[in-house]
């Protein structure tokens, strides 16, 4: 951090305060002013060279490119008005993000339209936010063009290529008037559940996630990150905005780059790669599972990662399993046994929102499957036969508070009870873009009841709650996260973790691939014809499990495989499953993050999409 320490920015109380000035412009000027000609960004490029080529931004030409770019801006649009990135994966990007800024518009990180996958998301996205202009490349301004060609006339927003801009025109650029309380950016919600939200992210909001980040993880100054994440979801920019509050650097790569070869991940986190520096990094939970199965250095390869401080495992549920085959696959080359940090966080919360602590390893538990369903966390023996794994997403951040409350009466429940997770911290985003309704209804929400001992301790009476609409419970105070509201499958007035029939199932059968598997409800009448077989006498909701295939398992006879996961269902959860369909690698739809999207999975389901080896375009696909 340049200028400030970390105290510097908390009050006497211990809370973090980002003061009224300081924004990410004042944070990009200060690194540039005090460390200049030292690594801001890099970015391995693997799209060319099979060891890739490597390009780099010192802070000094990070701060001018900055600059020329948000100078250009400033002469087409207006203060406040939205620029989308729809750029692919590189510095350019990183330029881009900033340069919005700096220009005092409020940027929109997306992709390039020339990338597999989400095009309807990336239709939906513009037309709620309305850009007047589009920042990407001269390799993909043809391809923006083009796809903006059916808009009306009116509607097109400008196309600039930000590498076509020099540096001299950064002479001409004028200081914004703005605030830590201007909206920097919209990050759009991921879609597992509804249609994209462009949430308003504010400069107080990521200037305050990233000191919790920094307080966290324990970043010290000049540490390095790592990341291959995609640069418009929430984790992989938080990743890229990091540097210019912790005076570090970070090094990229695409996300394809990693799914290919994940090697390449685990080569960019060494000590060798990074004469030993400090190194963190961030990835869901599939990448542990890959990298496990195909990261392992070949040949001649060595690989020294006792320099890894942490690497968050977040994005999607934490798998126990997974955890540990990566810690099998790596602790011989030196990877601490708390390096990777279960956590916790959304969009709504600029991203981070709780995770272990740096000192500690990950922490797994096992509670009564009956109690968990009924709406309690009771721990019982790891070889019961009701033992559920719950993984703990640890501690809440400094100056960031989470209450477990009855969606019924908006009252905290007790610690071991399972409720909505509501939230309250100056992190969170201020509101949904041009969604007053949903905004109030989902940002400012009175908390009408504490308990004796409350986890809302410190915040004001009549201060405002955010819904998560995510289920969780506190246990030995530490936070663990059980589902999602709207995901619960309730069949004979009980409710099951779809998580949970998730992980029957994929245990139940090595034919099935680990991670990807839907469990959802459907009502009896709603069934495909396929599937009514032996539902005459049936009523109400039946269970569903929608599977792909796994590795090897593509031609196998699924009789075998259908009556395992049956027989799994049938004894640990007392459930029938009504239809079990298989389908090829590839075609479960997943968000644009990578998350199981288990809302559009059902509708395919429903409208037979699923049926006839259907391939979904979805990132990222673990076998490509």
């Amino acid at each position: 951090m340049i200028g400030e320490t970390f105290e510097d920015f908390l009050d006497e109380s211990g809370n973090i305060v980002v003061q009224s000035e300081w924004t990410m412009i004042d944070f990009v000027d200060c690194n540039a002013a005090e460390r200049g000609d030292l690594l801001a960004y890099r970015f391995i490029d693997y799209s060319r060279e099979r060891d890739g080529e490597v390009h780099e931004l010192t802070w000094a030409q990070f701060a001018r490119r900055a600059r020329a770019v948000a100078a250009r801006l400033q002469q087409v649009t207006k203060p406040g008005e939205r620029v989308a990135i729809l750029a692919p994966q590189g510095l350019d990007y990183v330029v881009s993000l900033f340069a919005a800024v700096f220009a005092g518009n409020i940027a929109v990180p997306l992709f390039d339209p020339g990338e597999p996958g989400h095009i309807d998301r990336l239709h939906t996205v513009l037309r709620d936010c309305t850009p007047i202009a589009i920042l990407t490349t001269a390799g993909s301004a043809a391809g923006v063009r083009e796809f903006f060609a059916a808009y009306p006339a009116a509607r097109r927003p400008r196309v600039i290529a930000v590498d076509a801009i020099p540096d001299s025109v950064a002479g001409q650029w004028a200081r914004p008037d703005i605030d830590n309380e201007s909206v920097a950016y919209l990050q759009y919600t991921s879609g597992s559940t509804r249609t994209p939200t462009g949430v308003e992210i504010t400069h107080r909001s990521v200037g305050t996630n990233l000191l919790q980040m920094i307080d966290a993880l324990d970043l010290q100054e000049g540490t390095t990150g790592v990341s291959w994440l995609p640069l418009f979801h929430d984790m992989g920019l938080l990743f890229v905005i990091l540097p210019v509050v912790r005076a570090g650097s970070v090094t990229l790569m695409s996300p394809s780059a990693f799914v290919r070869r994940p090697y390449r991940w685990l080569w960019a986190m060494s000590a060798e790669a990074n004469d030993g520096a400090a190194i963190f990094s961030a990835a869901p939970n599939f990448a542990f599972e890959h990298a496990a199965l195909r990261g392992l250095p070949k040949g001649g390869d060595t690989l020294d990662l006792s320099n890894v401080i942490g690497i968050i495992n977040g994005s999607e549920p934490v798998s126990p399993s997974s955890m540990k085959k990566f810690n099998d696959a790596f602790v011989a080359f030196g990877l601490p046994k708390t390096a990777i940090m279960p956590c916790y966080g959304m969009a709504e919360a600029t991203l981070f929102v709780s995770s272990q602590r740096i000192q500690d390893e990950p922490k797994v538990i096992y509670v009564d499957r009956a109690e968990l369903n009924a709406g309690r966390m009771v721990e019982v023996d790891a070889d019961a036969d009701s033992a559920v794994a719950q993984v703990s997403c640890g501690y809440m951040a400094r100056s960031e508070w989470g209450a477990i409350v009855d969606p019924a009466t908006g009252s905290e429940l007790p610690d071991g009870d399972i409720g909505e997770i509501w939230l309250h911290g100056n992190n969170l985003g201020i509101g949904y873009w041009g969604r007053p309704e949903e905004s109030e209804a989902t940002f400012r929400n009175e908390l009408l009841g504490r308990q004796p001992v409350s986890h809302a301790e410190g915040v004001a009476a009549d201060g405002d709650w955010m819904r998560t609409g995510d289920l969780g419970a506190y246990h030995n105070g530490e936070l663990f996260i059980t589902g999602r509201v709207k995901d619960l499958v309730i069949i004979d007035g009980r409710n099951h973790y779809p998580l949970d029939l998730e992980n029957t199932a994929q245990e139940a059968s090595t034919g099935l691939r680990p991670g990807f598997v839907a469990a959802f409800s459907v009502a009896v009448d709603e069934l495909p014809e396929e599937a009514r077989d032996g539902s005459a006498d049936a009523v109400g909701e039946q269970l569903v499990i929608v599977a792909e295939r796994g590795s090897g398992a593509a031609k196998a006879d699924p009789e075998p495989i259908v009556e395992a996961v049956r027989t799994a269902i049938a004894r640990l959860h007392g459930l029938a499953v009504r239809d079990l369909l298989l389908v090829p690698a590839g075609s479960i739809p997943r968000t644009s993050s990578g998350k199981l999207a288990r809302g559009a999975c059902r509708t395919a389901y429903l409208e037979g999409s699923l049926r006839g080896s259907h391939r979904q375009q979805s990132f990222p696909d673990a076998t490509d």
